[in-house]
């Protein structure tokens, strides 16, 4: 959360905008000084605006609510570098939710190893009229992931992101394995 900086000195103090009979008595510098030390974090606050939108310079503390204005709910616990990896990708992650490609996507960017989907759909064209569908009758895909050596992947997260990503119709299963 943002809070003040002590000693933060405004860049336009207001006791120089006042007229010449005000900014020679004591007390109308001192309150107009208490409220320059209280404008002065929302003055830097607005001149830095452009960095707290960056993905790459926000402050850290800033990270989930930069998330919220994408859209991307992004987990605490996970490092910093993956969660402003995830809030990079959030434009491509929005068009393809729901794709094969979307879904291998979200897994890169939030765990960052490789995912494969093996779908039961297809695609296929015929010029006769009675030829047979592709694929299997129902819908359902397999999420085959392989973590290096050595590191231990969170499943219930794993499942989570993809229930999330994928379209609520279709069954899913999801695989780890480790690399030998």
């Amino acid at each position: 959360m943002r809070t003040g900086i002590a000693g933060l000195a405004s860049p336009h103090e207001l006791v120089a905008t006042l007229p010449g009979l005000y900014q020679e008595h004591a007390f109308t510098e001192n309150f107009v000084g208490a409220l320059d030390d209280v404008l002065a974090p929302v003055l830097s606050a607005l001149d830095n605006l452009p960095a707290y939108l960056d993905v790459s310079t926000t402050p850290d503390d800033l990270l989930p609510w930069l998330g919220c204005w994408l859209g991307m709910s992004l987990d605490p616990g996970q490092a910093t570098d993956r969660q402003r990896e995830v809030l990079r990708l959030a434009s491509q992650l929005h068009g393809l939710q729901g794709t094969r490609r979307g879904i291998e996507l979200a897994v890169e960017a939030v765990f960052g190893v490789q995912a494969t989907v093996q779908e039961t759909g297809a695609a296929a064209w015929s010029l006769e009229e009675d030829a047979p569908l592709p694929g299997e009758p129902f819908q359902a895909f397999v999420l085959q992931v392989t973590a290096p050596t050595g590191q231990v992947l969170d499943e219930k997260r794993l499942d989570a992101l993809v229930s999330a990503m994928k379209p609520a119709h279709v069954v899913h299963r999801v695989e780890v394995h480790q690399r030998a």
